[in-house]
């Protein structure tokens, strides 16, 4: 399951996240993240139980962005106990996906 992140949700969300927590940048004109949108949620489906799944819309979060350095989307950012460990930009293929966050499971 997704959890939709804002900014009053987003850091709360972090901080109660055990483990890992992949979160996707994106918006609504983006193509880019149109694209990646049933992918994210297809890796989420499957990691459901291992890994923690959020989104945040940069039409209603810009500041989100911000601090985390995110100058192009789709970006998904991988969180462990409230710290960025690692970033993928562009839409990719869902075994990519799945990869990078695998990458960081051990």
């Amino acid at each position: 399951m997704l959890q939709e992140l804002n900014n009053d949700n987003f850091d709360t969300a972090l901080e109660q996240a055990p483990g890992l927590y992949a979160v996707r940048f994106w918006a609504e004109w983006c193509s880019p993240c149109r694209t990646m949108s049933p992918i994210f949620k297809d890796v989420a489906q499957d990691m459901q139980g291992t890994v923690l799944f959020g989104e945040v819309d940069l039409d209603q979060a810009p500041e989100l962005a911000g601090r985390y350095g995110v100058q192009s989307i789709p970006t998904v950012l991988l969180f462990k106990d409230g710290k960025v460990i690692d970033r993928l930009t562009g839409a990719a293929p869902k075994p990519n996906v799945a990869r990078f966050i695998n990458n960081h499971l051990s």
